[in-house]
């Protein structure tokens, strides 16, 4: 999955000037929280549904992020993004764009010292087998969360005034680059689990200062005795430096990748996507949300990157 690096990196050698001439994002989000809309996905249907369909296959992933659902309650927002981001998700480029982005983030989490956890789990009881099971439930987070992100940071630019990369042709990606989803895809709802599952999605909450429980969480909270031991080891450093370091530089490259490096095939501008916003009726809102998973969604890969690394060896 991580192929062509070396050639993404000559594209960052290139476009190294940009450092000091290309319009920046601020990392915030609006307070007060604006309220989402996310419509899961057995509840979608017509053109929302067929919306969720198009993105997960071209995304490859088994799942619709709750930042896409959220942007599909507003109809014309989400089309003029889909229909503009499209051409670029299907790239090469952006697949090696997600990976590049990926590679960086894991290899920042040394800097938080994850305590390993397969003996903690073998000595509870579990075999290696589940254990290889949550690797591979983490794997599809690992790859899937960066085309959300980088999603949510495009659609932020353009809502602000800030446009893409520059509108040329790209390579179209052939093939999967994708994890396979070999095990059902269950996620363990609210009105699923238990009083201890409960406060613990609630503790999640609190301490990430959001209004749901991201998929992530949900996903791995299948197996609890689990999900608890890694909860229990990260929540401590959340609000460290280190942790806050690595988020930012998540959301500098990701902004930085849709900004300058990426190319922009769909040829999407600010004026189309502000236009759409305007035309749903809700542009103060509509922004409030972006700037809202467009925030969230550094810490949520560097989290996945810190369980994955619990679970090395």
């Amino acid at each position: 999955m991580l192929r062509n690096l070396h050639g993404f990196s000559g594209l960052l050698a290139t476009h190294h000037h940009y450092l000091a001439t290309m319009p920046t994002l601020e990392r915030k989000i609006t307070w007060p929280l604006p309220p989402i809309h996310p419509e899961p996905e057995y509840r979608a249907s017509g053109q929302r549904a067929q919306w969720y369909a198009d993105m997960k296959q071209v995304f490859q992933v088994p799942w619709m992020g709750i930042v896409t659902m959220a942007f599909s309650h507003y109809p014309r927002f989400f089309e003029v993004l889909w229909q503009g981001l499209k051409p670029l998700a299907l790239s090469e480029p952006f697949v090696d764009a997600c990976a590049n982005l990926r590679s960086r983030t894991e290899a920042r989490i040394a800097d938080l010292g994850p305590s390993p956890l397969v003996r903690r789990l073998e000595t509870i009881g579990y075999a290696p087998r589940e254990i290889d099971h949550i690797r591979a439930a983490i794997e599809v987070f690992s790859h899937g969360n960066f085309p959300y992100l980088l999603t949510a940071t495009a659609a932020r630019r353009l809502l602000e005034g800030l446009e893409l990369g520059c509108s040329r042709s790209a390579p179209q990606y052939s093939g999967r680059h994708a994890p396979r989803v070999d095990a059902p895809f269950v996620l363990m709802e609210m009105h699923h689990a238990d009083q201890d599952t409960r406060a613990l999605y609630a503790d999640i909450k609190t301490t990430l200062g959001l209004p749901f429980v991201n998929t992530d969480y949900r996903a791995l909270a299948r197996w609890p005795s689990y999900f608890a031991l890694a909860w229990r080891d990260l929540k401590p450093l959340v609000e460290s430096s280190k942790y806050a370091a690595i988020c930012e530089d998540v959301h500098v490259h990701a902004d930085k990748l849709v900004g300058e490096l990426l190319p922009n095939p769909g040829a999407l501008t600010s004026a189309e996507l502000c236009d759409a916003a305007q035309n749903d009726g809700a542009p103060d809102e509509i922004l409030g949300v972006t700037r809202l998973f467009q925030w969230l969604l550094p810490g949520l890969v560097t989290n996945v990157a810190f369980f994955r690394a619990q679970l090395v060896g």
